[in-house]
């Protein structure tokens, strides 16, 4: 068998792998939506999910109706609910439902919608960092099934996945939160659970800030507006993926 070919990338973003890896970090934590794939994949799949005709498996807890969270997310996008609130009703709309079932469900939803968005060169860095004994961290506010399905494609094992999560009763998921990583919850949940310093951290959001200013190193990847304002001010280096300049 012929070894795999390593992927080609143009020279800025060789530049910036090589830049990442240079600094031979032993802990990474990486944002998950809009910093390794184009997209907020927990927001589509909390829609796709409270769609009737999106061929979404039937997962919604019971007493939840499709147009009592619809009204609920129109008035998050408003502000007027708090972010870390409405993406921990994200993860409790579900409760009922089984794992093995969420974990499907996320599977399918996230090969169909979001494995063409991942950002090739995020997937080649976090191979990089692995190869070289880095400990690689997924950090997301979005519900943990979605995440642990796309992190299959990083070869990140759930046991280094933090995100939007609740406790199971056996395999059924309750209502009761065991964590939501937004703000200044995604440090927190790494303090409380790697328990190490983080050498490099990479987000994409104003959600991210406080996870990046904990790091050693801070990569502000594909930033909305307002975050490559604040890394611009902080000094902090930002990255513009190849599929999106």
């Amino acid at each position: 068998m012929h070894a795999e070919a390593p992927p080609t990338f143009h020279p800025d973003t060789n530049q910036f792998l090589d830049s990442v890896i240079k600094l031979e970090p032993r802990v990474a934590a990486f944002d998950c939506d809009g910093t390794l794939w184009s997209g907020d994949a927990g927001e589509r799949f909390f829609d796709w999910t409270l769609r009737e005709d999106g061929g979404a498996p039937d997962v919604l807890g019971k007493g939840i109706t499709r147009k009592a969270m619809r009204d609920r997310y129109a008035a998050y996008k408003r502000g007027e609910v708090d972010e870390t609130a409405m993406c921990g009703e994200m993860v409790t709309m579900y409760r009922g439902s089984s794992e093995p079932k969420m974990l499907e469900a996320a599977s399918l939803f996230f090969e169909k919608f979001f494995l063409k968005q991942v950002f090739s060169e995020m997937r080649e860095l976090v191979r990089r960092l692995q190869a070289g004994r880095c400990e690689v961290w997924a950090v997301s506010s979005s519900n943990e099934w979605v995440i642990r399905a796309a992190m299959k494609y990083f070869d990140i094992p759930a046991s280094r996945i933090l995100a939007a999560k609740v406790e199971l009763d056996g395999e059924i998921g309750t209502d009761r939160l065991i964590r939501v990583p937004s703000g200044a919850g995604k440090p927190q949940a790494l303090r409380e659970v790697v328990k190490k310093e983080i050498d490099a951290a990479f987000g994409n959001s104003r959600w991210d800030v406080e996870m990046l200013a904990m790091a050693k190193q801070a990569f502000a990847v594909n930033p909305n507006p307002d975050l490559e304002a604040a890394a611009r001010e902080k000094g902090w280096k930002i990255y513009f993926p190849e599929g999106i300049r």
